[in-house]
């Protein structure tokens, strides 16, 4: 590369008005932009001899940038900047060229934001001079994205005053590329690295939402944020307190962080899994398929390089089956992998109002196929499943319904097929089960998060609050409505051992008629286990535990009780199987999956609701592996994991439910801790928000040690306190053995805690 001097041509500050993605309300209309070139050439001869033609004329410079940005209508900073750089070298003839592309109108809360990109003549030396193909790789480990005095708002400082009321602090962000790609005319895209609108919301979201002693801590969380959740390489962050001095404008810090200064910082719940589970599981960029975690990297055939999101829809028909064979099919015919699935809704019709309530969700497939080639074997599944477009009336009834939300972040539009769906940002039914997997995914071309179209949504003049819309569980011929009722577990232990009633329903006729007598008392579900998992119980061999339930579950089913779910309490995943078979329902595992590497196989094959407690060890070694540094965060970490390992495993989304596992490797203190801080694992903005929670503080020793109550039948006052509180904190179901006191409990509580019955 040819060693370049210091001389310099110099363009400041011209502006042009130009349609370069979306102004700061987001809207696409011409704006103004600020564009800054240093054409690096020596000029000495021209100093000598007086004469330009041995320079660079600035102003053919200014006239030909000028005409080229009027006229360019592209989406990103990126692309219009590039294109600039290409005139300036190839045109115009400078070896090298640094181009700032600066827009004063770019966010709302922020001066301007920009790019700043430096090119040679050796980069577009492969390119033809005419045309407007940008080569495919560019070394732009000089690039670089810029946010200007973004102003926030947030609880900073260590004085006690400062502590009260929120202050403007200003942030001003750089932040270095580390990839060898470029972004063209043709292609015009930007991976998520490099969107500052997403950085900006990002951190937004997190500062204006904590509280902070130091600017240094403030700065520290900023790159972290940007290095660890954006996923950029380098950030230069600076920080301005405009409040910190009464005779100085301001005072500030500024730092420089890089990847390998977050390295290490793994030890609580791991973003790539809080992604997982918040539905951002991975940074997109046009036709290439998301970085999932190693088990899904090993299972999926290399030519599935692009990812779709897909909308299901039944009405007719056993929905619930009907959207599971679609998902079946998804993958036999249609060269696809589900990756994961949102929850299930039950929905009001849309248009045509006169037909019964849909059942919708949505799914995020890895393919080969290309766009026009998936609508036809979305088209071919309908039609296997007994619909047919042309026989249907339009937004009538259907059997099931395929669409294409998006694929990968491209804009499509034929006579059969527009991509992203354009009707989207106007359907709950759609946007609802589309956050659980993907709300931090934003629309190619609206420019806003899934998460934000909906809140967009729900605040507009189109939203209906009359129209139903409920998270929903299918169990047992009937559906769970998330959020109506606190649902009530009744105990049975099948178990000569069990701490507070072994032995008592150990044979098949006493286990029955409890059966009867908690269904009575208003129990929502059966538990039914055959060997105890309270401290230092011992294991028993699998034919036992199998001759213990399998016999009880029959009976129940046999007596005509078949429209009580049961679920079936073991951590064997050949014991769920038959118990499944025999008449159960759901899959209630104390190891959530940890202890039989069989038992995610066995809960996707099956498709029934699981439970996944957390719980460290097995009953002989829990009590001896209480070590936390913090309980919420620690339990948040692993249990992540193990949802994040069911999902993988095939189980659908809307089938987990999980539980904290009260009393299993906890102490008191720490059970108490966690009834406590319930909110910290199934609130707003929580790990497992939209995730329905099973608490059962039942009877158990932390209650008695409250109490000084050693016998664990007299803890019924306890544990309704107990149960009081778990739902205070969230809980979707209560595991009891006192059913119809818990039951009371459960409606007085769900009266003043439950939001639904406001």
């Amino acid at each position: 590369m040819e060693e370049f001097q210091e001389d310099k041509i110099i363009v400041k500050n011209l502006l042009v008005r130009n349609v370069t993605g979306v102004d700061s309300w987001e809207r696409v209309k011409r704006q103004p932009v600020l564009i800054n070139l240093v054409l690096n050439k020596n000029i000495s001869k021209a100093g000598e001899k007086d004469k330009l033609s041995y320079s660079i004329n600035y102003g053919t410079v200014a006239k030909a940038v000028s005409k080229f940005a009027e006229d360019y209508i592209c989406d990103t900073v990126e692309a219009l900047a590039e294109g600039i750089a290409k005139i300036c070298v190839n045109e115009c003839h400078a070896p090298r060229v640094t181009v700032r592309v600066e827009k004063p109108r770019a966010l709302l809360h922020a001066v301007s934001a920009g790019v700043e990109i430096i090119r040679t003549k050796e980069d577009y030396n492969q390119v033809d001079s005419n045309s407007n193909t940008i080569p495919n790789y560019i070394n732009s480990n000089q690039d670089l994205i810029f946010i200007k005095d973004l102003k926030l708002s947030t609880i900073i400082g260590v004085n006690p005053w400062e502590r009260e009321e929120k202050q403007t602090v200003i942030l001003n962000l750089t932040i270095y590329n580390s990839d060898f790609n470029v972004i063209s005319s043709q292609n015009d895209n930007v991976t998520k690295p490099h969107n500052y609108r997403t950085i900006v919301r990002t951190i937004s979201k997190y500062v204006e939402e904590s509280t902070y002693q130091t600017v240094e801590a403030f700065a520290t969380t900023v790159a972290r944020i940007a290095i660890t959740q954006c996923h950029v390489n380098k950030v230069i962050v600076r920080v301005e307190k405009p409040s910190a001095l009464v005779f100085a404008e301001s005072a500030g810090i500024e730092i420089t962080r890089c990847q390998s200064d977050f390295a290490d910082e793994t030890r609580h719940i791991s973003q790539p899994q809080l992604d997982f589970l918040n539905g951002i599981s991975f940074k997109h960029s046009r036709s290439t398929i998301p970085e999932q975690a190693e088990v899904i990297k090993t299972t999926l055939p290399k030519e599935y390089k692009h990812f779709a999101f897909i909308g299901l829809g039944s009405n007719m028909g056993d929905c619930v089956k009907n959207i599971y064979e679609a998902l079946q099919q998804l993958e036999k015919i249609c060269k696809c992998k589900v990756l994961d699935t949102s929850f299930l809704y039950e929905t009001s019709p849309m248009y045509v109002i006169d037909q019964p309530n849909f059942l919708n969700a949505a799914c995020k497939i890895a393919t080969n196929l290309n766009p026009e080639e998936l609508l036809k074997e979305l088209n071919a599944v309908e039609l296997n499943l007994g619909r047919s477009r042309e026989n249907t009336v339009k937004n009538g009834p259907r059997t099931i319904d395929l669409d294409i939300l998006f694929y990968d972040d491209i804009e499509c539009s034929t006579d059969t097929l527009v991509i992203p769906h354009p009707l989207m940002s106007e359907r709950e039914f759609v946007l609802r089960p589309l956050c659980d997997i993907a709300k931090r995914f934003e629309h190619p071309k609206l420019y806003k998060t899934c998460e934000q179209l909906l809140s967009q949504y729900l605040k507009s003049p189109n939203y209906d609050k009359k129209n139903t819309i409920h998270k929903v569980l299918p169990i047992q011929n009937s559906k769970w409505i998330w959020n109506s009722k606190t649902y009530i577990m009744g105990v049975i232990n099948v178990t000569p051992d069990s701490f507070s009633d072994g032995g008592q329903f150990y044979s098949v006729e006493s286990a029955v008629s409890h059966a009867e007598n908690l269904i009575a008392e208003g129990a929502d579900i059966l538990d039914i286990g055959g060997m105890s998992t309270r401290p230092n119980a011992d294991e028993i061999p699998i034919e036992e535990e199998l001759a213990r339930v399998i016999p009880v579950i029959q009976a129940i089913r046999s007596k005509g009780i078949t429209d009580i779910p049961i679920s079936i309490d073991t951590y064997r995943a050949i014991v769920a199987e038959k118990a499944i078979a025999a008449g159960a329902n759901l899959i209630n595992d104390v190891s959530g999956g940890q202890l039989d590497p069989d038992m995610y196989r066995i809960m996707a094959k099956t498709n029934v609701p699981i439970c996944l407690q957390h719980m460290r060890g097995n009953s002989k070694t829990m009590t001896k592996l209480t070590q936390y540094e913090d309980i919420i965060k620690d339990i948040c970490s692993e249990l992540s994991e193990r949802v994040e390992q069911a999902i993988k495993a095939g189980v659908n989304r809307w089938n987990i439910i999980i539980d904290p596992g009260i009393g299993f490797a906890k102490n008191h203190e720490q059970s108490f801790q966690i009834l406590k801080r319930l909110h910290e694992l199934t609130g707003k903005n929580s790990p497992f928000e939209g995730f329905p929670c099973l608490v059962g503080p039942s009877r158990k020793g932390f209650i008695g040690d409250a109490t000084k109550q050693p016998d664990a039948k007299k803890r019924g006052w306890g544990s309704a306190a107990a149960c009081a509180a778990s739902i205070a904190g969230g809980a979707d179901v209560l595991r009891v053995h006192d059913v119809k006191e818990m039951v009371d409990v459960a409606k007085v509580s769900d009266r003043i805690w439950r939001s639904s019955l406001e």
